[in-house]
């Protein structure tokens, strides 16, 4: 039998100095995710109460702690907060404002994000005289304060017939999304080559023939953007839906502010909390769907222009 030769210090030296960084990244690396861990636990600390909440008794509510587990899970609280709960004198529940919602961000988002396509495609390809002043203004638009324009716009839907209705909050929450959704589309348009454009018009294409067969194919990650983005500020709006609306036609977000600021009695935290999450539910579920190609969408357009 072959004896095996020990290892001389010359030969087990340079393993020790392989191991020491190798241990340096190692715990470095659990240290990175220690700390990341201690972050995602602190962001999503007011969610988990907010759940543990809305799924407790109010009795168990008043006696447990803030951040203790439902003993028995009840799901009263959003049976309450979704058909009977109280916004002002009435007792409908979150339900006709949650649709009244609906059929205000679809349209909403749809026209914005059609509008500020073809904007975005004109100012980026097609350099007319002047182009750069009216994206210079509608870029300026977009930091235009909310409370600036309320009456203008107030004076508007009236001259339009439009106050007070669905229609009225879809056309105020188009105009004010125009300028981002031109901004998101500008930004992306113009990384496309000019050769592409060139080629099509030698081609015979025309102007929309060529924004319909060449640039809508090509703009799915800033349509994704646009679509978060402008889904986003509709449905979380309140300014513009506590001052264009009116009973019957008023969003999500102002029937939440009313169930939870004009309760009487007894305060019900757990029905406040099922309809702050069922308000904030939409929106969710479109940045889980959507939201990894969000920022893929930001940055395809970043390095022109």
């Amino acid at each position: 039998m072959t004896d095996i030769a020990a290892p001389t210090p010359a030969a087990a030296a340079p393993r020790t100095r392989h191991r020491r960084p190798r241990f340096g990244r190692i715990a470095l690396r659990w240290l990175l995710f220690a700390a990341l861990g201690l972050f995602a636990l602190y962001y999503l600390m007011p969610l988990f109460v907010m759940v543990t909440t809305s799924l407790k008794s109010l009795d168990e509510i008043r006696g447990g702690s803030l951040v203790a587990l439902p003993q028995e899970v009840t799901f009263d609280a959003w049976r309450t907060a979704w058909a009977s709960a109280c916004t002002g004198i009435s007792c409908e529940g979150l339900r006709p404002y949650f649709w009244n919602s609906v059929a205000m961000v679809i349209p909403a988002v749809g026209i914005s994000l059609i509008i500020g396509a073809i904007n975005g495609y004109v100012i980026a390809q097609w350099r007319f005289r002047g182009a750069h002043l009216i994206f210079s203004l509608m870029l300026f638009g977009c930091f235009i304060p909310f409370q600036v324009v309320l009456l203008p716009m107030a004076r508007t839907l009236g001259i339009l017939n439009l106050a007070g209705s669905i229609e009225g909050l879809v056309f105020v929450h188009v105009i004010y999304g125009i300028g981002f959704t031109t901004l998101f589309f500008r930004n992306y348009y113009v990384t496309i080559p000019q050769e592409l454009v060139k080629a099509a018009k030698v081609d015979g294409a025309g102007f929309f023939r060529i924004f319909w067969s060449i640039f809508l194919p090509l703009s799915l990650p800033t349509v994704v953007v646009t679509v978060i983005w402008q889904f986003t500020q509709i449905w979380n709006d309140f300014l513009f839906g506590v001052s264009f609306s009116q009973a019957g036609t008023q969003p999500i977000t102002v029937a939440l502010n009313n169930i939870v600021n004009s309760t009487t009695g007894v305060k019900e935290y757990n029905v406040d909390m099922a309809a702050a999450i069922i308000a904030a539910l939409p929106t969710l579920l479109v940045y889980v769907v959507a939201g990894k190609y969000f920022i893929r969408g930001l940055t395809a357009g970043s390095v022109k222009g």
